[in-house]
């Protein structure tokens, strides 16, 4: 493989993403179940290559992009920090803290079900599939395209080949469960009178549907921290980006050969980032850091991320997934099983007023990335006027580090005989955010849907 057929991969890549966005501008149907760009063109991409209609000659590494990919991904996360609003976690504590217990029980809740499920029944039924699993269908699920890429790149590591393709299954899988899903209960709760900020779902703008925007709404990415005479500001945000990506594979490379334990190299990178994000003092936002823009990071990473949807779509092995059909059907099911729960059963009983908005978010996040969570909250909540955006800012960086801690330990704890640890922990989790959260008197289960109000009450908006 040359640095040109890398060109190559990338240029049928780019052809074929910009096919599905002009897909997604002109066909209505499409625009009606809001179906990911990136994702229409990884399907196509699927079909032209070698294992159907072999139009399109990717090379045999397209799979391996992924893992590569996500690095500078986690890196982003990491450099961008986080603000904790100490104003708003003391004036407004219950709503905080019980949404930051319902996103921990929701995540708890994807981590050790599919787990225990697969460890004592999975395993029985389908010897083929092993203890880790439960832990894919969950990195695919809750955590995307690029959570499955980093996960099946730890297990191939470890010696389990067709990881990668049964998490970018997973993952493709749990995005549609979110959209599609997603846009059927948005319709439910409408009809219900269980939205607090629209009235009906007939109608959208025109920009949400097509992701073209029209002129008055475009946006930029913000100012430009360095001047382009000197080099150019997007440079300067990808080298913050290439910086702790490159440095987290020497340092996983590095633990590897000195003391045998495989720390994947994102988790370094998100650690490195994090480092970066304190020495340049952004927990003040002064020194160094004035001249980070944080919303430059995230558009380099959300370019990284709709690649790495493209070539995981297209790079999945379709012989793999006939091979497991059964297991990944059953899991899957149970995936959108736990999703149903997260949203109609933890949902109502976690938040109280404005539970649909806030937790239609969460269902979004828990099938697949913030972005189907976005949008979600935006059809029902244009204004974000039920703070479940300023919560999530909030609660994150709390969460965070348990997310990595499961996506970068739990392969190794899983294959290597600590299964049970790793279920009990979570579990452990899970039961002990229901406690305290019944224990502050935060359990709402018991307030009928029909009396709960908004968090901020405004005019709905009539969308027909």
């Amino acid at each position: 493989m040359t640095v040109y057929t890398v060109l190559m991969d990338f240029a049928f890549a780019s052809i074929l993403i910009l096919v599905g966005q002009l897909l997604r501008a002109k066909v209505p149907l499409i625009q009606k179940f809001f179906i990911p760009s990136s994702m229409l063109a990884g399907f196509l991409g699927l079909f032209l290559g070698p294992q159907f209609l072999n139009v399109l000659h990717f090379s045999d590494s397209i799979s391996s992009y992924t893992s590569v990919l996500m690095i500078p991904i986690f890196a982003a996360i990491g450099i961008n920090g986080f603000k904790i609003d100490k104003q708003t976690m003391r004036n407004e504590g219950e709503r905080v803290l019980g949404y930051g217990l319902y996103k921990a029980a929701q995540s708890a809740l994807q981590w050790w079900l599919p787990c225990l499920l697969c460890v004592t029944v999975g395993t029985a039924i389908w010897p083929e599939i092993n203890n880790v699993f439960g832990l894919q269908l969950a990195s695919g699920f809750l955590g995307g395209h690029g959570t499955a890429a980093a996960v099946g790149t730890t297990l191939a590591e470890m010696g389990y080949e067709n990881a990668g393709d049964i998490g970018m299954t997973f993952a493709t899988v749990g995005i549609l469960t979110g959209i599609f899903g997603g846009i059927i209960y948005i319709k439910w709760a409408t009809a219900k009178g269980y939205t607090q900020y629209i009235k009906s779902f007939q109608y959208l703008s025109g920009d949400l549907k097509t992701g073209m925007m029209s002129p008055k709404n475009r946006d930029n990415m913000g100012p430009e921290p360095v001047n382009s005479m000197a080099l150019d500001p997007l440079c300067w945000h990808l080298c913050l980006l290439l910086v702790p990506s490159g440095l987290g594979y020497l340092a996983k490379t590095w633990v590897k050969s000195q003391f045998g334990v495989n720390i994947p190299d994102y988790a370094f990178a998100f650690i490195i980032g994090i480092v970066i994000f304190l020495t340049l003092g952004g927990t003040k936002d002064k020194g160094l850091y004035r001249y980070v823009n944080k919303r430059m990071n995230t558009r380099i990473s959300g370019t990284c991320t709709d690649y790495l949807v493209f070539f995981g779509v297209a790079g999945i092995n379709t012989k793999v997934v006939v091979e497991y059909a059964a297991p990944l059907i059953a899991f899957s099911l149970l995936g959108i099983l736990i999703t149903w729960a997260v949203l109609f059963v933890l949902g109502p009983a976690m938040n109280k007023d404005s539970w649909f908005e806030r937790s239609i978010f969460v269902y979004g996040y828990a099938t697949g990335v913030f972005a189907i969570g976005f949008l979600l909250l935006r059809i029902v909540d244009p204004e974000n006027e039920s703070k479940t955006l300023n919560d999530t800012a909030v609660t994150t960086p709390f969460l965070t580090p348990m997310e990595t801690f499961v996506w970068a330990a739990g392969p190794a704890m899983l294959l290597g005989g600590q299964q049970w640890t790793f279920i009990g922990i979570f579990a452990a989790v899970f039961f002990g955010c229901l406690i305290v959260a019944i224990a502050l008197k935060w359990w709402y289960a018991k307030i009928p849907l029909s009396e709960r109000k908004a968090i901020h009450s405004v005019e709905p908006i009539d969308v027909e």
